[in-house]
């Protein structure tokens, strides 16, 4: 025997301590087999049949076998359990040792890192993406309106679960995120297709902070979408167009509530939101000389605590128009509906939705022209104007307060009080000019096409 050879015998001895043969015994016990695994037979007691390296079979009384790995860390000698035989196999037993000898070497333990593989396992057993869509919205709405979360998850359902919701969260690629965000875009959504593309966002997000994503996806696709619309809602921009936009939208075949919530719009300059959801006990003096709609704080554009504080009701002073209008709507909708005056044709539990006034619109022939949104740029600007022809600039914060525009540090109750004649004003000089011409709110209900 060379002198190599024997070195590598030497080396071999103070490696293994053992043989895989029938002789040698200066060498130790022998390797295991798998028959000599199958065939270990319980005992008394709990015994163990050592293999290689510190990896040893253990046999319970009860015929349980099961592969563990002893180690050292810092000098503290430990255990590692591999699995049951003959679940894991001799040969699967001894790959599991390598790997755990090599985290050893790399400086890890190798419990530890089982216990992370494991809690990766467990997360990843139940991560879809619609699965931590749902957690990642149900983390959120604490601090949403009602109104925004409900937004917000019909968004996941109606255009994102029916494509990824049921893929494994670490699989939805840039592309197949770019699936759900092109047929938004083709509709004419583009800026809910970027919402949307930034609510994807948020929960790979909250995967990639779980260890259940490498990456977001959808980040990229941000540049892959058309631009976002900027500036203002198309709208009038002069009293002559703001009259022609309402007498050609009442020409038109329609039911009478879309009319008289497109003028109860066009006359109050409020928010679309707040005039579909209007209900009956918010308007207050309607025969009095100071007719006001009180809204509801939680139907405001407001920060969820705002809308929980009930000193940011917004009051709107009504006009002889717009309390004629309001009248007709209430009693046009029946006394079986106490609540929404502007209800949906289809349901009466429901408003009237936005789309079906923007339909008016662009039936009229106002596509791009005019948005029920547009009329509070259009109020502005026209009361804007008239307030600088006749020099009156303190008119602009009024006309500001009207539009429900806080401007910052101002109190609820300055809000809601504050200019509320010269604001009553206004409002009826606004209904004045726009409804010049038109005919009367009642004959919306007859169909009727003439002008006053």
């Amino acid at each position: 025997m060379s002198h190599l050879v024997a070195i590598n015998i030497d080396a071999a001895r103070r490696f293994w301590g053992h043989f895989g043969g029938t002789s040698l015994p200066a060498w130790g016990h022998r390797l295991l087999t798998d028959v000599t695994c199958r065939k270990a037979a319980p005992k008394d007691k709990p015994y163990k049949l050592g293999d290689a390296a510190g990896l040893y079979l253990y046999v319970l009384p009860s015929g349980f076998k099961s592969w563990r790995w002893k180690y050292r860390v810092g000098g503290k000698e430990k255990r590692l359990v591999f699995g049951g035989y003959p679940e894991i196999s001799l040969s699967k037993a001894r790959e599991l040792r390598e790997d755990a000898a090599r985290t050893l070497r790399e400086g890890a333990d190798p419990a530890v890192a089982k216990r992370q593989r494991a809690a990766e396992q467990t997360a990843m057993a139940g991560s879809n993406f619609e699965t931590i869509a749902r957690e990642w919205h149900a983390s959120q709405k604490a601090g949403w309106s009602k109104r925004y979360a409900d937004i917000v998850l019909n968004s996941f359902v109606n255009d994102v679960f029916p494509r990824i919701g049921k893929l494994p969260i670490a699989s939805v690629t840039t592309p197949l995120v770019l699936e759900v965000l092109r047929p938004i875009e083709a509709r004419g959504a583009v800026e809910t297709a970027h919402r949307v593309r930034q609510r994807i966002s948020e929960v790979f997000a909250r995967a990639i902070a779980g260890g259940i994503a490498p990456a977001d996806p959808a980040a990229v696709t941000k540049r892959a979408l058309g631009r976002k619309t900027k500036g203002k809602f198309p709208a009038a921009r002069t009293i002559k167009l703001a009259q022609a936009v309402l007498a050609d939208s009442e020409r038109q075949p329609g039911h009478p509530l879309t009319k008289l919530a497109s003028r109860l719009l066009a006359l109050t300059a409020v928010r679309s939101a707040t005039l579909r959801m209007a209900e009956k006990h918010e308007f207050e003096e309607l025969d009095g000389a100071e007719p006001i709609w009180r809204v509801p704080a939680a139907k405001m554009k407001l920060g969820v605590e705002r809308k929980r504080d009930a000193a940011f009701e917004f009051v709107v002073p009504l006009s002889r128009q717009a309390v004629e209008t309001v009248k007709i709507a209430i009693a046009f909708s029946g006394k079986d509906n106490p609540g929404l005056v502007f209800r949906s044709v289809r349901n009466s539990r429901k408003p009237i939705s936005d789309s079906t006034l923007s339909k008016a619109y662009r039936e009229a022939g106002y596509s791009g022209v005019h948005v029920p949104h547009g009329w509070r740029s259009t109020f502005s600007t026209v009361m804007n104007e008239l307030a600088k022809d006749r020099g009156q600039d303190g008119d602009r914060a009024v006309i500001d307060l009207m539009l429900a525009h806080v401007p910052e540090g101002v109190e609820a109750a300055y809000n809601r009080a504050a200019y509320m004649p010269r604001r009553r004003a206004i409002a009826q000089e606004w209904a004045d000019m726009l409804t010049e011409g038109l005919a009367p709110p009642e004959t919306l209900l007859e169909g009727k096409r003439q002008h006053a």
